[in-house]
């Protein structure tokens, strides 16, 4: 196969990251049964929810593009969420104790970093790539993402956490 084709193929997967990342995301929430999880979880929705919010506020549109979309551009949904991974995955791999759905190793803190932070760079490049988006606009979404990881992080280091030990026990205590 060229190379053309191969980024054809890229290019058509980075395009359709939000279902990857959202069903791997919903995977690791089940299998794990974790409240700090569920809670990472409930922070990338809300911080999706609130870029789009200020789209509304900022107004500003996307390039031209074939697919005419009639959303706003700024700042890019899509940089901002997956920034969020990017940053809150490693700083839970850091700080934060490892469940015990987790192997307890090194790799459980080494590996998800190595993995998340490349990737969430290259779907936040890969919108500009695709024409849905401009510099600016991806460069904001990455700093709000960044700033909402960080926000998100502290509340459940600051006492969120001792919510999701009650909330994970009852749920262990329904289903055993």
């Amino acid at each position: 196969m060229s190379s053309r084709i191969w980024r054809s193929y890229a290019l058509r997967f980075l395009d359709h990251t939000n279902f990857t990342v959202t069903s791997l995301t919903a995977g690791v929430v089940l299998y794990s049964c974790s409240a700090g999880v569920a809670y990472f979880s409930l922070g990338a929705v809300a911080c999706s929810l609130t870029v789009k919010v200020l789209k509304r506020v900022f107004r500003q549109p996307r390039p031209l593009h074939p697919k005419n979309k009639r959303t706003y551009g700024m700042p890019s949904t899509h940089s901002a969420t997956i920034t969020y991974f990017g940053t809150y995955i490693p700083l839970a791999c850091a700080y934060l104790p490892i469940h015990p759905s987790f192997p307890s190793s090194a790799m459980s803190r080494t590996v998800p970093p190595l993995i998340v932070i490349p990737w969430a760079a290259l779907i936040a490049i890969s919108r500009i790539w695709l024409g849905h988006h401009t510099w600016p606009q991806v460069l904001c979404g990455c700093a709000y993402g960044f700033a909402f990881a960080f926000l998100w992080f502290a509340i459940w280091t600051h006492g969120g956490s001792q919510y999701g030990d009650i909330a994970e026990a009852h749920v262990q205590s329904l289903f055993g």
